[in-house]
């Protein structure tokens, strides 16, 4: 009995067929003549059937892509691109992220912007004191003898800027250490020995009240850490309007536009080798911070990892910070005194009244209390600051 099969077929033969054909499924595919006209119609081919191809291909269509028409691979490609397009991503955020978070972690915090009886209220805009210390601190002895810092310990002010931005613009406002004021418990002294009895805190509430102006962020950076920031940048731009040759500050420049190092660039803030003393001082230390600012946040720094990052590491070592600050604070400063250098905004000093001496005080300058109390007001209502009182440079 054949059972309806071909002569010679036998039910174990089927299966060995059947298992032969389970096999070989994807050779087919890269064998097409297994299955097409060239085997039609053999009556013993077990493939003869005419929807077999169909059935492999799963009843896709050619006109769709299917499994092996060629527009899976592509899509598969696609997708295997957008998974490592996609993990680059992930890894470059979290690098940014845990860069922002490590280099946040090196400020120097303390506990400088607190509150008090009596403390101004709170006024329109963002206020920081700016200041740079004389601390020694990082520095060896040797670095100290290049540098002319002397050896003191501890840290005195050097100098003082308010600078205020907000819908009334941006200034920058220099506050001579030897400004003659009410230090609150020790009564009138310069400003500057606000911070030598009491600390940032203690100097933080001299300015607020005697400004009226409540101070909502504190930076502060010793001598070292303004060397390290200047080197890092590879040095300021300046265009020094006469010689100087300060032995004290360790200077000698020469008239002319030229680039300062940061020892050079130190002796040059630090000098009181002029008329005018402690007033021409502020303004070169005003014009140097823009200019330090403005090089800092250039594309030629920002860009180039042999700068940025020894900016970034030095900066965020040496820069004291009140504990609620943090470094994009320190960024947005930058960029408002970058803006200041830049003539988008009001650079000057406190309007000067006079000067005089005391015993335990030595000589001393004062404001001019009707003008000092015109520009203070309009930072306080976040206004431009009036013509009349911006000092002449």
């Amino acid at each position: 009995m054949t059972d309806g099969r071909p002569e010679g077929w036998t039910r174990k033969e089927g299966e060995r067929v059947a298992r032969s054909r389970h096999h070989s499924v994807r050779a087919e595919h890269h064998q097409p003549a297994a299955y097409g006209r060239e085997r039609r119609g053999d009556p013993y081919d077990p493939y003869d059937d005419p929807y077999a191809g169909d059935q492999l291909r799963g009843g896709g269509r050619y006109d769709q892509g299917d499994a092996y028409g060629g527009a899976p691979p592509r899509r598969r490609r696609r997708r295997r691109g957008g998974r490592v397009f996609g993990a680059i991503v992930v890894v470059l955020l979290l690098v940014l992220v845990g860069g922002y978070f490590y280099l946040d972690s090196r400020l120097k915090r303390e506990s400088v912007l607190v509150d008090y009886p009596g403390r101004v209220a709170d006024t329109p805009g963002t206020n920081w004191l700016i200041v740079g210390s004389d601390s020694r601190e990082g520095l060896s002895k040797a670095e100290q003898r290049k540098l002319k810092t002397g050896f003191a310990s501890g840290r005195r002010t050097d100098s003082m800027m308010l600078l205020h931005y907000g819908s009334g613009g941006t200034s920058l406002i220099s506050l001579p250490r030897d400004s003659y004021v009410p230090i609150p418990g020790k009564g009138r002294n310069k400003l500057n020995a606000a911070f030598a009895f009491g600390g940032p805190k203690l100097l933080v509430q001299t300015v607020e009240e005697a400004t009226g102006i409540r101070i909502d962020h504190y930076a502060e950076i010793g001598f070292g850490g303004f060397v390290g920031v200047v080197d890092a940048v590879g040095g300021v731009d300046m265009c020094v309007k006469e010689d100087i040759k300060d032995p004290k500050a360790g200077l000698n420049l020469k008239a002319g536009c030229q680039t300062l190092d940061g020892a050079q660039a130190l002796g040059y803030v630090r000098t009181r080798a002029y008329a005018r003393a402690d007033l021409q001082r502020v303004e070169n230390q005003q014009q140097f911070f823009g200019a330090l600012m403005k090089k800092a946040a250039s594309p030629g720094t920002m860009l180039n990892p042999f700068r940025s990052i020894p900016l970034a590491m030095n900066s965020t070592s040496n820069f004291l910070v009140d504990d609620g600050d943090h470094l994009h604070h320190l960024v947005r400063m930058m960029w408002a005194m970058k803006g200041v250098s830049g003539g988008d905004g009001v650079s000057t000093t406190v309007p000067i009244g006079g000067g005089g001496s005391a015993a335990g005080v030595g000589s001393y300058i004062t404001w001019d209390r009707a003008k000092a109390t015109r520009l203070f007001e309009a930072l306080k209502q976040d206004q431009a600051i009036p013509q009349d009182v911006i000092q002449k440079k």
